[in-house]
């Protein structure tokens, strides 16, 4: 993935003013929301596109909502597409998505960009253009002897001049496929020991410092809550994973701790998943992956934080050594816990994980995890639901969400919640049996690992959604990525 990424990077061009007669196989052309084309934009294709809409019986702004495409003359596939700036960043994402589809759907090696409107509108239409054709021009993993498409080679846009070179919009878009790259790999490929080598790998070649606490490690520290669900499986796969980066450009302002839970397969343990809800089990580790991509965009991108990332990379599994429930266990900062359900081993490992974030006092924690199924009950897979401790960063995360186009649902977890979380027997209970509301009780068990640091979670509803979000045209979206990079460069 890296390596065809970089490829890519460097075969960007960036060309300003538009080439009144675009000479390519694949041309995606963006146009402001018009009644009538002035005369001065000399769109590629323009006879092409009269014909279509007059057979069609479309008014040129419906283009806003139905991209379309024709063959031109010299034999080029041009696609074009209208952006209403007044929409969301969501609906302008999701606008030209379809767009760029229709085009990609040819399997193309270069893609040819065209914006057109005022300076304001083609510097939205060319970011979000470079973001989407990155995110969708590489090809995810697949194991298949004919892949059905091979990647971009050659990214070309037409109109506008960034000075940058988009460096953050590629850093996002880097993030993302990293992210998603990761997540598709099947649970044979990417155990937790496969895994780990290829972070340590990763760390090497971004120049983060790595450090594992593994199985013996923790049994040793007393991170009772995370060796209750490793030790079901190879208890030598298992580890936490610390990754440290620090902003090289800038003196680094803010401390970040950002939390992933990477279980790459959960059986559900001995409350065994039925095979509907087994089957995409590999991708439970997403939230780590997400939490590694936003650490290769921030890093990519220079923001001026210094970021540790903590991954809780295991499996859950069955064996004669797997926990079980009314177990009494005992988590890292000293909470006993009493276990009533194997299938809520997430919280679990997240938290001695963010026990270990929190000892070293950074400004800010963000977890992101696929945790509970009553979030996607609650939710469905279009937004996230996030939760917090401090009122601000609620605010900060709506917000964050609305200018990335990945968007988030604050709930509550008011203290009268954790009565649910009381027990007879131990500090607190994991979970309660019934799942109406499982995603609050999660948060609220959580938020007392943390130490009264400030605190976002995540709980990842929006991983995956059939036939992909905003920008993202793949099932598995890499959801929290650009949310994460838009709320870091604003704090």
């Amino acid at each position: 993935m890296t390596g065809k990424l970089s490829m890519l990077a460097s075969l960007f061009q960036n060309i300003s003013p538009i080439d009144q007669s675009i000479k390519a196989s694949h041309i995606l052309v963006i146009l402001p929301l018009l009644e009538k084309l002035p005369k001065k934009y000399n769109v590629p294709g323009e006879g092409s596109l009269e014909k279509l809409l007059s057979r069609r019986e479309m008014k040129l702004t419906d283009l806003s909502d139905t991209p379309v495409s024709a063959n031109l003359e010299d034999g080029g596939l041009c696609t074009w597409v209208m952006v209403d700036t007044d929409n969301s960043i969501f609906c302008q994402q999701t606008s030209i998505r379809k767009a760029l589809k229709l085009l990609l759907i040819e399997n193309p090696s270069e893609m040819h960009i065209a914006v057109y409107g005022t300076a304001h509108q083609k510097k939205i239409f060319s970011e979000l253009a470079v973001y989407t054709t990155w995110v969708n021009g590489a090809v995810l993993p697949v194991r298949k002897n004919k892949p059905i498409r091979k990647s971009l080679t050659k990214i070309f846009l037409y109109g506008y001049k960034d000075i940058e070179n988009f460096t953050l919009q590629r850093a996002m878009a880097e993030g993302n496929l990293l992210a998603r790259g990761l997540t598709v790999l099947p649970a044979n490929e990417l155990t937790p020991k496969t895994y780990r080598q290829q972070i340590k790998k990763l760390a090497e070649n971004e120049g983060w410092e790595y450090q594992e606490f593994d199985f013996s490690k923790l049994k040793e520290m007393g991170a009772g809550a995370f060796v209750a669900v490793a030790q079901g499986s190879d208890p030598d796969d298992a580890a936490i994973v610390h990754l440290q980066h620090k902003c090289r450009k800038n003196p680094p302002q803010k401390n970040i701790a950002i939390v992933g839970k990477g279980i790459c397969f959960d059986t559900g343990g001995h409350n065994l998943k039925p095979p509907r809800y087994m089957q995409g089990m590999h991708e439970d580790m997403n939230g780590s992956a997400v939490a590694l991509g936003i650490l290769l965009a921030a890093t990519r991108a220079e923001i001026p934080i210094q970021i540790d990332c903590w991954l809780a990379i295991a499996q859950n599994h069955i064996s004669p050594h797997a926990y079980k429930q009314n177990d009494i266990i005992s988590a890292l900062n000293g909470l006993s816990i009493e276990i009533v359900h194997t299938d809520a081993e997430g919280r679990m490992v997240l938290a001695d994980t963010l026990t270990l974030a929190a000892k070293l006092k950074p400004d800010l924690i963000i977890d992101f995890a696929t945790l509970t199924g009553s979030m996607k009950t609650a939710l469905g897979s279009r937004y996230s639901g996030v939760f917090s401790n401090r009122d601000d960063l609620s605010q900060k995360a709506i917000s964050a969400g609305k200018k990335s186009g990945e968007r988030v649902c604050v709930f509550p977890m008011d203290s009268d919640y954790e009565e649910s979380l009381e027990s007879n027997i131990a500090d607190i209970k994991q979970c309660e049996l019934g799942g109406e509301f499982d995603h609050i009780l999660a948060a609220c068990f959580l938020r007392r690992f943390v130490n009264n640091t400030p605190w976002l979670h995540m709980d990842l509803s929006a991983s995956s959604h059939k036939d992909g979000l905003g920008a993202v045209d793949s099932e598995v979206t890499g959801f929290g990525v650009s949310w994460a990079i838009e709320f870091l460069k604003n704090i």
